[in-house]
């Protein structure tokens, strides 16, 4: 159900559907500083810059080397001379097309046409400087997931070929944050502010000649849903402190004079420093001052020396602002929801092998799995299937179970399996785990032949 099937539209595309020739000029002007730069669509599909000859398939990135600037949407830099509208507006034209083309109204064209439709009131919206707010989760519900998993570069492409971006990235947060629905910056400040996302990483920017990059972080926002933290100021009673981390079952607490303007931190350690060496103290008295400030979209990996001497971390949002906190308790709860499944599979899969190296012998796996097979040890799920479905082979381990249902339930497992192995940001759903859990209990009730 992905427009353009889930790419990026390529400047190619509008010369093949006849939008734009071979020869049409282009113009970008910077009117902070009064420079206007020049290229010309090439019959492949490149854009050529003036004067210099270089030829680039992305329209941003032709348009960073031109201005000499880290980042630029450049579909939204360009205009076409001569129908004095943005390679945007062409790009939008584009995909109307495409979706009147299958307004037959099949199920999943229907899907397609909801899915621009609502992104074009977005686009819309965003451009107003009233963008929409959504959940992670409810933006990838329109494509009809639940989960980023391995469509997120074509959810992506979607949302860049209507001009759109998410900020926060919708990548590097929980899925019950919320990401407004923006269009790139028409003109990114030269320099970024520490610790701010880096705009080449931004989903609506191409940063280069093929698509987007590789992105398979764990981030600290995916541990941090970016809705604030509780804190007290440094004119607040120690009393009132103490009973908000009591209430929260918190072992610390920010310090803050304005949402970016961060004091430190109260942890019980450095109320009990303060309260021995002053008995009526006060929050001023036991601020801890070295306290850690961490970008959303910060690698989480790299986060870990850091945690695992200071036990948390604070968490800025997109504007700078202390939003979140991730403590070394979230770090192994978020792991632990990650082994659990992969070591489920991994005792699965040792089960039913060892299963089957009693029961049958390695000719009947083969013949079975219809392909070079020289150990038990190199079989699949999927061939664990195959021979299960045996009705020989079935028989000879004597359980008393149906074996179609077995099977059906084996192919689920397998699904889940494969988004196991696959690394994604967001946990396997715990109905996903209990149905591991179940399974494995089961076969170690049958998994003795008969």
């Amino acid at each position: 159900m992905y427009l353009i099937d889930g790419r990026r539209v390529t400047v190619s595309d509008l010369l093949e559907a006849g939008l734009i020739e071979a020869g049409t000029k282009l113009r970008f002007k910077r009117v902070r500083i009064g420079a206007t730069y020049h290229a010309t669509v090439t019959d492949r599909g490149r854009i050529r810059l003036e004067p210099g000859g270089e030829e680039f398939r992305s329209p941003s990135r032709a348009a960073m080397v031109a201005a000499g600037m880290r980042a630029v949407d450049g579909w939204r830099a360009w205009w076409v001379d001569s129908q004095d509208r943005l390679l945007d507006g062409v790009r939008q034209e584009l995909l109307d097309r495409a979706i009147s083309r299958v307004a037959h109204r099949q199920s999943e064209d229907i899907d397609r046409q909801r899915v621009h439709d609502r992104l074009r009131q977005a686009r819309s919206r965003a451009e107003e400087r009233a963008p929409e707010r959504i959940s992670v989760r409810e933006l990838l519900a329109l494509w009809g997931a639940k989960e980023r998993g391995d469509q997120v570069s074509q959810i992506e492409a979607d949302l860049a070929n209507h001009g759109l971006m998410t900020s926060p990235s919708f990548r590097a947060v929980t899925l019950d944050t919320l990401v407004s629905l923006i269009t790139p910056p028409d003109e990114p400040e030269e320099t970024t502010p520490a610790g701010a996302p880096e705009v080449d990483d931004l989903p609506g920017v191409e940063d280069d000649e093929g698509g987007s990059d590789l992105n398979v972080r764990l981030t600290v926002g995916n541990l941090s849903p970016l809705e604030g933290v509780e804190a007290v100021n440094p004119n607040s009673t120690l009393t009132e402190a103490i009973t908000k981390m009591l209430l929260n079952d918190y072992s610390q607490l920010a310090v803050l004079n304005g949402p970016r303007n961060v004091r430190g931190a109260l942890t019980w350690r450095s109320i009990a420093q303060a309260m021995h060496q002053k008995p009526d103290a006060t929050v001023a008295d036991a601020i801890d001052p070295h306290v850690e400030l961490v970008a959303y979209d910060r690698d989480l990996f790299e986060v870990l020396p850091t945690l695992q001497q200071r036990e948390f971390v604070f968490v800025l949002d997109e504007s700078q602002a202390v939003k979140g906190i991730v403590t070394t308790a979230d770090v192994a709860q978020r792991y632990g929801e990650m082994a659990t499944p992969f070591f489920q599979v991994g005792e699965l899969d040792q089960t039913l092998r060892w299963v089957l190296n009693r029961a049958v012998d390695l000719p009947t796996i083969q013949r079975l799995c219809n392909r070079k097979i020289t150990s038990f040890d190199q079989l699949s799920m999927g061939d664990y299937q195959r021979v299960l479905e045996n009705k020989e082979v079935w028989d000879k381990l004597g359980w008393p179970l149906d074996r179609p249902t077995f099977i059906a339930r084996l192919e689920e497992i397998r699904f889940v399996r494969n988004k196991v192995m696959h690394f994604h940001p967001d946990p396997v759903p715990e109905d996903a785990v209990d149905k591991l859990r179940r399974f494995n209990k089961m076969l170690h009730q049958y998994r003795d032949p008969a």
